[in-house]
């Protein structure tokens, strides 16, 4: 099939793309590279793939890309770890309505125009759970508990109402997914990245992940963390994560549903940083010190996965320890390059 793919080059969106490509799609990709700049992809050169420098808010642009396409993977957003959507709370909820607006628009004309287009596939977050109380968050719980208290998990949240409204009114189809705390390389420095300390180094306003390895890499010890270290997450490597968008893209059984898509092992922030901390330094002891965390930090994000995997027979089977010394490798290599 022929798929635009918004936000392409960004950390999920490239992984996305390539999983895509390795399917056998023929896959456009929009991006304004505002986040990273020019990103080099081992794709970029397939005949299968063609880049479009362009902006998602730009919604005639969007339609003449979606004229001839059959699927939609809304991808585009302003996106990073905590400390970037309290810097930018109020552009996160700005422009990525601006670009789910413009993304919705575009795919309404072009169903108008009967063109050949199936399916908006909408990719949200784990943080439209944001407020639960109860665990683990099952699909249709985002619409039972209170809403998200930071402005990224409330414009996530709206992604999928916009996603409900546009079938209510005008019978465009959708599928939301939802990934669970992405690993995987690609992830570099931002280019509005405000750099921030914590402890003796300054970090770049990136996810938990690389973060801590970079820490450690440039050796930090007493290892510096946000909060108690007992924050529950589902570390999911970004490659399944492609592969389960690419399932609920492709399958008829996830037209209107929504899905988590996510391991199905939780692991704390302290045992994390232990598991980098080992891989890097095995025979030295490692100290933890906790820093006040922010606002907004969940103490939980565990998902109910059997919907996904009943549904779209997926199933995150990548291990932490697989992902953790892909990444540590990778982050090595680019503190050396000076490109992280």
């Amino acid at each position: 099939m022929k798929v635009l793919v918004t936000g392409s080059a960004g950390f999920i969106g490239g992984y996305v793309v390539e999983e895509l490509l390795d399917r056998g799609h023929e896959v456009i990709g929009i991006d304004n590279l505002s986040k990273y700049g020019v990103v080099s992809r081992q794709f970029d050169d397939k005949s299968n793939f063609t880049f479009v420098d362009g902006d998602v808010r730009d919604t005639a642009l969007l339609v003449d890309l979606m004229r001839d396409v059959e699927h939609v993977i809304a991808g585009a957003a302003l996106i990073g770890g905590i400390s970037y959507f309290h810097t930018y709370a109020y552009d996160l909820l700005a422009q990525n309505e601006r670009i789910i607006a413009s993304t919705c628009d575009a795919a309404i004309k072009c169903m108008r125009e009967k063109s050949p287009l199936k399916k908006v596939t909408y990719i949200s977050s784990s943080m439209v759970f944001e407020s639960t109380n109860k665990w683990p968050s099952l699909e249709g719980d985002q619409l039972k508990v209170p809403p998200p208290l930071s402005s990224y998990g409330f414009q996530k949240l709206a992604v999928e109402y916009f996603a409900r409204a546009a079938w209510d009114q005008y019978k465009l189809p959708y599928t939301i997914v939802r990934p669970f705390n992405c690993v995987g390389i690609g992830e570099r420095r931002a280019l509005g990245d405000v750099e921030i300390a914590s402890g003796n180094v300054n970090l770049a306003m990136s996810h938990v992940v690389p973060d801590i390895i970079q820490k450690i890499l440039k050796g930090q010890n007493p290892v510096h963390i946000l909060g108690d270290g007992s924050q529950i997450r589902h570390y999911t490597y970004g490659g399944d994560l492609a592969r389960g968008i690419a399932l609920a893209m492709e399958s008829e059984l996830a037209i209107n549903e929504d899905f988590n898509l996510s391991t199905s092992e939780s692991t704390t922030v302290k045992q994390l940083v232990e598991k980098i901390w080992q891989k890097i330094h095995p025979d030295l002891f490692l100290h933890i010190v906790s820093d006040s965390g922010f606002e907004y930090d969940v103490n939980k994000r565990i998902p109910s996965v059997e919907k996904a995997e009943k549904i779209l027979d997926f199933r995150a089977t990548t291990k932490l320890d697989t992902m953790l010394e892909e990444v540590i490798n990778w982050i090595r290599q680019a503190i050396c390059d000076g490109t992280i």
